[in-house]
């Protein structure tokens, strides 16, 4: 594999560990960040000067406002024929109204979307690309350095926008994976049938049809954190690519109850009392006079009454 030079803007987890894995691959990596103690120059314009033409800047920064803003400077800095890479988590509509605005620049745009979190500098990184093919060969050799070994972990899925609507998705189906995964451990916990919770899900990691990483992690933070996770707090937070992915159903008339149940449920995560819970047994209570269960109450339901 021939060494490129690459620019490379936001070293966080994610970005600083795909700095490192570049490196170890043979690139010379030019790396920015406002944060003094991780960033290899002092400012977007002096990365810019450092790197030969044609240049490769891959943009790992919060998907949004701050994106925009980092790819407006670029915008300015940057000539023809470079190619700017946005490798957030940007949703696939900002896509093509970068590569639009850039092209009459004469400035190439790749959209990828990076699953791997904090284990990919070790595993590598699944990398789903969108964009023109001349400007993903010129990011090519960067794909196959932060990719998997092996055969699988990269794809050219298509034109502007579709590396994002691919991990858009993916990160949708990881939504109901992980609310199966969740509601499977409550279900265990609750009987006094299972002796060890823990146990249980380990032994499904060899063999059986639901195995997966997302599996292993969940075995990891039992051992980490106890068999039954005191110290972890009940609230999910979503990055918005869910909402898109459920948005996205609705614009296509596609069925996607289970991923459109699990954002739901990260919703309700949020609520230390739901209102829509309380009303619910304020309605039980007038039709049938169940008991209004107190606050403290850790009685079960009963199973008899809607």
């Amino acid at each position: 594999m021939s060494g490129m030079e690459i620019g490379l803007v936001g070293l966080g987890k994610m970005g600083g560990n795909m700095r490192e894995r570049l490196r170890e691959k043979g690139h010379t990596v030019v790396g920015y960040d406002r944060n003094a103690e991780v960033t290899d120059v002092a400012s977007l314009k002096e990365l810019v000067d450092q790197l030969p033409a044609p240049r490769v800047v891959w943009v790992m920064v919060p998907a949004g406002d701050i994106t925009r803003m980092v790819i407006g400077e670029l915008a300015e800095l940057l000539q023809e024929d470079d190619v700017i890479v946005d490798g957030g988590n940007s949703r696939w509509t900002d896509d093509q109204n970068h590569a639009e605005w850039l092209q009459h620049k004469g400035i190439g745009f790749v959209d990828c979307g990076v699953s791997g979190g904090v284990w990919g500098k070790e595993n590598g990184y699944a990398l789903m690309c969108g964009g023109d093919a001349e400007h993903v060969a010129k990011v090519q050799p960067a794909f196959d350095a932060l990719k998997p070994e092996g055969e699988f972990g990269f794809v050219h899925a298509g034109k502007v926008g579709a590396g994002h609507f691919a991990k858009m998705v993916h990160n949708g189906i990881e939504y109901g994976i992980m609310q199966s995964y969740a509601e499977g451990y409550e279900l265990l916990e609750a009987t006094d049938i299972v002796d060890n919770v823990t146990d249980v899900f380990r032994s499904w990691r060899e063999g059986t049809v639901i195995r997966s990483w997302l599996l292993d992690l969940l075995v990891n933070a039992l051992e980490q954190d106890g068999e039954h996770l005191e110290a972890i707090k009940g609230y999910a937070d979503d990055s918005g690519e869910g909402r898109w992915t459920v948005e996205a159903a609705i614009d296509n008339a596609v069925p996607m109850p289970a991923i459109a149940a699990a954002l739901f449920a990260r919703f309700a995560s949020r609520q230390d009392d739901s209102p829509a819970m309380k009303a619910i047994a304020a309605m039980r209570n007038q039709f049938g006079g169940h008991a209004v269960q107190p606050e403290s109450s850790k009685a079960r339901p009963d199973t008899e009454a809607p």
